[in-house]
């Protein structure tokens, strides 16, 4: 994603709900509270194209975002914020899917 290895952050927080019964939409809220955030990546692990929403941060824009994905089956969460001095920022979250 054009940066150094990822670190884990408290200041992002991922928000949804941790069984989904159906995995066609499954909401999930994102928010950053990095200064300077460039842009947030949500990646859903075990779907076949992991990026399920890419969302690019103007400056003086809260990194807040709410949206839903699809997921075939449960899986890790990833939301990744990348900070206007090239850092990646990441916190995780496991949802499990009941209806794929």
């Amino acid at each position: 994603m054009g940066g150094a290895a990822a670190a884990e952050s408290k200041d992002i927080v991922i928000t949804s709900p941790d069984i989904a019964e159906n995995g066609a939409v499954v909401p999930v809220t994102v928010a950053s509270k990095i200064p300077n955030t460039q842009a947030v990546y949500i990646l859903v692990e075990k779907n076949p194209n992991m990026l399920a929403a890419l969302f690019d941060v103007s400056e003086g824009v809260d990194a807040n975002f709410n949206t839903r994905v699809k997921m075939g089956q449960s899986s890790n969460v990833m939301a990744v914020a990348i900070t206007a001095d090239n850092k990646l920022l990441y916190a995780q979250k496991e949802i499990k899917v009941t209806l794929g």
